[in-house]
């Protein structure tokens, strides 16, 4: 009888051996579908969070909108998991590359450890401070019980956040896409299934939709945790790696900075938005704007997925010296990510009422949002550009890049122009949607300019 050991010993040896010379087609299919499956049930674990919170009798409509509340303070909670893993798990797949097996361990190990100290500091920050978090992003008199419930009870399972967050991106950096995507379905069916029971048959409302997910996040972090613990995939979490070095989180913290601040400034962006619209077009706007950032994180998922399918094979590469596959793999990446892009921004342009149905029949929003989408998204075919680029760099370990160019997006342009437009065009709300695109357009341009450079330094030095 084989020792489990020794059976996942050889599996990882033949997905080591696959990542540096099957050909690069078939395996970048092999590792995207799954990570692009990943993405979308990621993202409709939160449609039906608030879906069941907005069918409770009576109190729907609060705790729907406290929910509202409290999703950027959660998508703040998260970008502190992408700020040690998605530095981490691209330095750890070129490390793997290089044949340093022990230094990508090392760097698991005081990742692990990073979001442990993280998930604890971020725990009490919520439990001590809830109500003042919520009050800075938009809670009422009436929806703050509802909203500060839920946030404590969620901050109780934020190592579970972290650690499924974090732990899943290396499982899926060394290549086991499939492994990640059952990371993600096992918490997605356990919150679908447990969200009703909590809710209303144990008759705990937002309280029990709050359990239902801290649940299910533990759910997927013992999944991940012992995928890594029993040896099935190319590293392993060994407990004589989990003392933190500072030259080894380092290099990984500042390569994180980039989708870091992509999450963390996602929060300001939503208060700018939202206070904008609010003022000029009151709670139709801002309703609109709902269905718009949803829609929005429908695209940039699916080429997020893509490009975590492309990460392994260009992060392993780009480490063992193959700047032929890296290319190879790059240009799996970008064709099918604004092919895809294209399709999803013409359903949007032609027939909008179509993807607004599924969250309104108010005619009322509809018409104004079937209106907005065609504004929000007019350049909404250059975002697979720029998803794939920007990727790219972070799988090559570009960190000064990828910072600049996710800070850029939002920070430098789009944030600025929400307040901006309003004083210099007459219809208001027209103006604030209007700086998506105008954002879109610069940020892309530079994103290609700075890209094409980056990438043929980096692949000379590597060709030589």
């Amino acid at each position: 009888m084989k020792h489990p050991a020794v059976s996942g010993d050889r599996a990882a040896a033949e997905k080591e051996r696959r990542l540096g010379s099957a050909p690069v087609g078939g395996l970048f299919v092999s590792l995207a579908v799954p990570a692009v499956i990943s993405q979308l049930v990621n993202l409709l674990y939160s449609v039906v969070d608030r879906m069941y919170v907005g069918h409770i009798a009576d109190t729907g409509t609060l705790a729907l909108t406290a929910l509202g509340v409290c999703a950027p303070v959660i998508t703040l909670v998260s970008s502190f998991a992408q700020l040690v893993s998605s530095g981490a798990a691209p330095l750890s797949s070129i490390l793997l590359g290089r044949s340093e097996k022990d230094r990508a361990e090392q760097l698991l190990g005081n990742s692990f450890t990073a979001m442990l100290v993280m998930a604890v500091v971020l725990t009490g920050v919520m439990l001590l401070f809830a109500e003042p978090i919520l009050s800075l992003f938009g809670a009422s008199a009436a929806t703050m019980p509802y909203a500060a419930a839920y946030l404590r009870i969620y901050a109780c399972g934020t190592v579970f956040v972290l650690l499924t967050l974090g732990l899943n991106a290396f499982i899926i950096a060394q290549g086991f896409s499939t492994a990640g995507m059952i990371t993600v379905l096992i918490g997605a069916a356990a919150n679908l299934i447990l969200d009703p029971i909590f809710i209303f048959a144990l008759g705990m409302g937002v309280r029990g939709a709050a359990c239902a997910t801290v649940l299910s996040q533990a759910l997927s972090a013992l999944w991940a945790l012992r995928f890594l613990l029993r040896r099935r995939g190319l590293l392993d979490l060994r407990r004589t790696c989990l003392r933190p070095r500072a030259s080894v989180l380092r290099p990984a913290l500042a390569l994180g900075l980039a989708p870091f601040a992509m999450f963390a400034t996602e929060s300001i962006l939503v208060l700018s938005y939202n206070a904008s619209l609010l003022r000029y077009g009151g709670d139709l706007a801002v309703g609109m704007m709902t269905i718009l950032s949803t829609l929005m994180q429908f695209l940039m998922l699916i080429a997020q997925g893509l490009a975590q399918g492309a990460q392994p094979i260009i992060s392993y590469n780009y480490g063992a010296g193959n700047g032929n596959r890296v290319r190879a793999a790059f240009r799996c990446l970008i064709v099918p990510t604004v092919g895809i892009t294209l399709v999803i921004y013409g359903v949007f342009m032609l027939a909008p009422q179509w993807v607004i149905l599924p969250f309104t029949a108010d005619p009322a929003l509809t018409e104004l949002t079937a209106w907005g989408i065609r504004i929000y998204f007019s350049a909404g075919i250059l975002i697979g550009i720029q998803m794939a680029c920007l990727q790219t760099l972070m799988a090559l370990g570009k960190a000064g890049a990828s910072v600049f160019l996710s800070l850029l997006r939002k920070v430098f342009l789009l944030i600025p122009l929400i307040y901006l437009f309003p004083h210099l065009l007459q219809e208001k709300v027209f103006a604030v949607l209007l700086a998506e695109p105008v954002a879109d357009v610069i940020s892309v341009s530079v994103t290609m300019v700075l890209f094409a450079v980056q990438l043929r330094k980096t692949l000379a030095a590597v060709d030589r």
